[in-house]
């Protein structure tokens, strides 16, 4: 079984094209921020799934349109079974149909035997994965924009798409988005500082290294989602970004950080370490970044992560394979600078990138060291459960090719209410005023989206 690839007219904004699909069921849009370059060259989106594969808890639901069946088998394993066998993809394109969605932060708990302590005050899936037999591909290093359907794809339904494509929906047509709330805290600065001790005394006492440590906000809203992204990508484009909507809820994802990349065999992971604010002075901006690529503090947190991320893709990786070619590089964001460093591997013979995943989930960045430690501290300190957020958002093709994105800079639309996330590592020699203010830098741009009202700070 092949698929079929159809060239269609390039537009650099995927977006307006996407449109026509956004309130489809499972649409999801992978968002490069039209970057360009090898890292962030394409966009992909498709809608309206053959299958559906959603997790809560130890249970599956399995989708189809005439079937239902419910697995407490592991999710992993059973988007693989999916996927069926490895099948070539046309014309080197990146994605040739295949798996889409979200594998969320607490999907670790069917990995890891965690505490439950933090509060799961509102219920999204742990997963939420279709099986896409049509998707468009953008290319815009090339240039060149493709539609590709799987062969066993019904005619009728090939017309219905390609109708669709032919229209195109304005944004202003749409209905408006709005905060109708003020934007609340799930820690006071002063609940903040006390988590941050606890950690530091962690730290000192030797169960840990480093400590992910984040806050959540929220606001209520109304009106289209698909507004709120536009808006969003405007404010923060970046370069592994996503837009999902799922029946009940909605994820916008302004990522900046890869988590793993697998073409052909080989793996990348990049992960984002060190933070510092843009400037609209041009020469404080480039200090602010030369400060953080000489910072011994930020380069040892990097290093950590990487050691982590090197033993975790050993797991799956051939012998002697996992390298970090690239360690503490500078890259620039709309809102931030960042520390990334590389780490690549080749998959072992016979592994699926789906092992990968599972072997490396949920990504070291966002946990800190030792990872299983870290992850019972963060359900200690923080007050509610993560969901999507640091989870990861991303393909898994037929062919067995597969990226994802760490899913930080995020936020979930969910019954009315909007809830991002932004945090960051604790280490030994971490200052609390400092830390504090970099989570408030890294939602910066999702802070400015629900401006429309008054941050204020709630809790004890």
């Amino acid at each position: 079984m092949g698929a079929s690839v159809e060239e269609l007219n390039y537009t650099q904004d995927t977006g307006a094209v996407f449109a026509a699909f956004a309130d489809r069921p499972w649409s999801i849009f992978l968002d490069s921020g039209a970057y360009g370059g090898e890292r962030a060259r394409y966009d992909i989106f498709s809608a309206e799934p053959s299958v559906t594969l959603t997790t809560r808890g130890l249970r599956t639901e399995i989708k189809t349109p005439r079937s239902l069946e419910i697995s407490e088998e592991c999710p992993f394993e059973l988007v693989k079974r999916s996927l069926g066998d490895p099948r070539p993809a046309p014309m080197g394109l990146p994605f040739a149909n295949g798996a889409m969605g979200y594998f969320g932060y607490d999907l670790a708990r069917r990995l890891e035997r965690l505490p439950v302590m933090a509060a799961a005050d509102f219920d999204v899936p742990d997963m939420a994965v279709g099986i896409y037999d049509w998707a468009v591909v953008v290319d815009h290093v090339e240039r060149r924009t493709f539609l590709v359907v799987s062969d066993h794809g019904s005619r009728a339904a090939l017309l219905q798409i390609r109708a669709t494509l032919g229209r195109s929906v304005s944004d202003t047509a749409r209905r408006s988005f709005r905060v109708v709330s003020p934007v609340h805290f799930n820690m006071t600065r002063h609940e903040y500082g006390r988590g941050f001790q606890r950690i530091k005394r962690y730290l000192h006492d030797g169960d840990c290294y480093q400590v992910n440590f984040a806050q959540r906000f929220s606001a209520c809203v109304e009106g289209d989602p698909w507004l709120a992204y536009r808006a969003l990508q405007y404010l923060n484009p970046a370069p592994f970004s996503a837009y999902l909507r799922l029946p009940d809820l909605v994820v916008l994802s302004s990522s900046p950080e890869r988590f793993l990349h697998v073409r052909d065999g080989v793996i990348e992971t990049r992960p984002v370490k060190g933070t510092r604010p843009r400037s609209a002075s041009k020469l404080r901006d480039q200090a602010l970044a030369e400060e953080l690529r000489v910072s011994a503090k930020d380069r040892a947190e990097n290093l950590m992560i990487v050691d982590l991320l090197r033993n975790d893709l050993g797991k799956n990786s051939a012998l002697g394979s996992v390298k970090a070619p690239a360690l503490f590089e500078v890259e620039s964001f709309a809102t931030v600078h960042h520390l990334v460093s590389t780490v690549t591997g080749r998959l072992e013979t016979g592994r699926h990138a789906l092992d990968l995943l599972a072997g490396c989930f949920p990504g070291g960045s966002i946990t800190g060291a030792p990872k299983l430690r870290a992850m019972e501290i963060i359900e200690e300190l923080e007050p509610h459960r993560r969901n999507v957020y640091c989870g990861a958002i991303g393909y898994i093709g037929f062919d067995g090719a597969m990226d994802t994105n760490i899913a930080i800079r995020t936020l979930v639309i969910k019954d009315d209410w909007i809830y991002g996330w932004a945090g960051g590592g604790i280490v030994n020699d971490s200052e609390p005023s400092a830390e504090y203010q970099e989570t408030l830098d890294k939602a910066e741009a999702m802070l400015k989206l629900l401006s429309a009202a008054p941050a204020i700070h709630v809790g004890g």
